[in-house]
């Protein structure tokens, strides 16, 4: 098995860190967003100093390279034959030294005479620089024309620096000469990283300042968030006494009240809610049990009514069968009320041992196979060949077949009810099919709801109590196992029992599915989970309800 590399299980939990941390989420946007607002600020500042350097350091070397020129030119014009005098070959120099002393700037001149072999007449200090300039900018230069530049060159051995060059062409009489003057930029280059410097370190701290700032905001009113969640968890994990600690006046504190003043009102309507249902579950307990000593009674003079009715009028003889028969309502529907209210108590208790569910199903339909035929339907069994084998209470799961048996004999239509077992993979099931009315929109809402039916008008063929499949859900859920319907209007229902076959394992899938084979899952029938045990990879089908509550159609 290939485990996951490092820099992907990073990515995993810095994502995990992301999705799950608003503090983090917080002042990782505020850092970024901050490092990009200084970051351009800092580039666009800086950029303004060294333009603003630069430009000063232009006009105060064209003021250098204006007044030298001129005077050089001045000279030059004193001379009656320039070109051929060799006077002026002789001072040129001088002159040329005296010009690049009278400055604080250091800067470098050259000076060539124009038209001859372009050969420097006088350099202070040397002449190197001048030929490191490019053919280009010295061809502008001697067309007469007053240009410069900024360019990277050695002047004198002292190293390659940037400088800013300045070629001028002065004429006098006949005689043109072209001036270079090279001034270094190695004080403005040292102010520009100098601003660098101070704009990266400030702008640096800035941040830093601010991702902090955003830490200590976020952390004041995140806590009393996270401190809100937990106690939230313990409320709902049945915690009822947990409450939040209120500190000061402000906003948050006032949420804090809020928050406890929510959970003394939830506490005490849970606790009275609690007690009403402790009073109305012993009072159904207590009434039931009351009940069994006069329908006792009443039970015992029926029976003897009943056994002597040959001897009556046919009317007396019709109201002892009938009070025979709503005496047999009555006491199924005491024994479902007797099983409700255990279950509601919690007192519900299975006996689990290991059991063949082949015979419960024949058993099953045994006793309702009279039935059946009075309705005129009849039963196909599909059942496995060798035994089915599962942990689970006899008792309870032939209850369940038997409620939903009953259900489909009662809405079957005459027609043929299909009664599936399989098993597989640890897991039985058992579905029960009609194909009566189905179930109308809306009522797969309803359908496992207490005394809940779909046509109060309708005859019952079994006489349920009307507590058959709101009892089935709860012995489901007792096995940790499904409680399955389907229905769509005309095409008849379905029910599903899904069981594991060793006592407390929990269920993922179920051997049959939900939807009978052939039916079209248009119309979108019942989802919804049956305790805690629900399924979650079974019924994958998006047109299926578990019913978690409720009672027959």
């Amino acid at each position: 098995m290939l485990r996951p590399s490092r820099p992907a299980t990073l990515l995993a939990n810095l994502r995990r860190a992301w999705r799950r941390s608003l503090q983090l989420r917080v002042v990782t946007i505020t850092l970024v967003a901050s490092t990009a607002l200084v970051g351009t600020f800092g580039v666009v500042v800086g950029k303004m100093i060294v333009e603003g350097l630069l430009d000063a350091k232009t006009a105060d070397a064209m003021k250098q390279v204006v007044a030298g020129t001129e005077l050089l030119k001045d000279n030059v014009k004193q001379v009656p034959d320039p070109q051929g005098d060799p006077a002026l070959r002789n001072n040129l120099p001088n002159l040329v030294a005296g010009l690049a002393r009278g400055n604080q700037e250091g800067f470098s001149v050259v000076v060539v005479p124009s038209g001859e072999s372009n050969v420097p007449l006088t350099a202070q200090p040397d002449a190197s620089a001048y030929w490191q300039l490019s053919d280009g900018f010295k061809r502008q230069v001697a067309a007469g024309g007053f240009i410069q530049q900024r360019a990277a060159i050695d002047v004198a051995g002292a190293g390659v620096q940037p400088y800013l060059v300045f070629g001028r062409t002065i004429t006098a009489r006949t005689y043109q000469l072209e001036v270079y003057y090279f001034f270094p930029l190695d004080y403005e280059v040292r102010a520009a990283e100098l601003v660098r410097n101070i704009l990266f370190a400030t702008g640096t701290a800035l941040v830093m300042l601010l991702a902090a700032m955003a830490f200590l905001v976020t952390r004041m009113v995140v806590s009393p968030v996270r401190v809100a969640a937990r106690t939230a968890q313990r409320l709902s994990a049945g915690l009822l006494d947990q409450r939040m600690e209120v500190h000061g006046e402000d906003d948050l504190a006032a949420l804090a009240a809020s928050f406890n003043q929510m959970a003394e009102n939830l506490q005490r309507h849970i606790q009275r809610l609690e007690e009403m249902s402790r009073l109305q579950r012993r009072f159904t307990s207590d009434v039931s049990h009351e009940l069994r000593t006069p329908l006792t009674t009443v039970r015992m003079a029926a029976d003897l009514i009943f056994t002597e009715r040959d001897g009556f009028e046919a009317p007396v003889a019709r109201s002892a069968e009938l009070l025979q028969a709503e005496l047999d309502r009555f006491e199924r529907l005491l024994t479902d009320l007797l099983e409700i209210s255990r279950f509601d108590a919690g007192f519900a208790v299975l006996d689990a041992e290991p059991t063949d569910l082949v015979p419960i199903v024949h058993r099953v339909v045994d006793q309702l196979r009279g039935v059946a035929e009075r309705a005129g339907v009849d039963f196909e069994l599909i059942l496995p060949d060798e035994p089915v084998i599962a942990e689970i209470d006899p008792r309870r799961v032939e209850r369940v077949l038997r409620n939903l048996v009953g259900n489909a004999v009662d809405h079957g239509e005459g027609q043929p009810v299909q009664i599936r077992l399989a098993v597989a993979d640890g897991v039985v099931a058992v579905t029960v099919r009609d194909h009566g009315v189905g179930l109308k929109a809306g009522e797969e809402k309803l359908v496992f709801n207490r005394f809940w039916r779909a046509d109060p008008s309708r005859a019952r063929q079994t006489g349920g109590s009307g507590l058959g499949l709101s009892i089935s859900v709860e012995d489901a859920r007792l096995h940790g196992g499904w409680l399955e319907a389907w229905g769509a209007p005309g095409k008849g229902a379905q029910f599903r029992l899904t069981l594991p076959t060793r006592a407390g394992e929990h269920l993922t899938s179920s051997p049959l599915r939900l939807v009978p084979d052939g039916v079209s899952t248009s119309p979108v029938v019942i989802r919804q989970t049956v305790g805690s045990d629900a399924p979650r990879g079974a019924a994958p089908q998006t047109d299926i309800l578990t019913a978690g509550s409720g009672e027959p159609r």
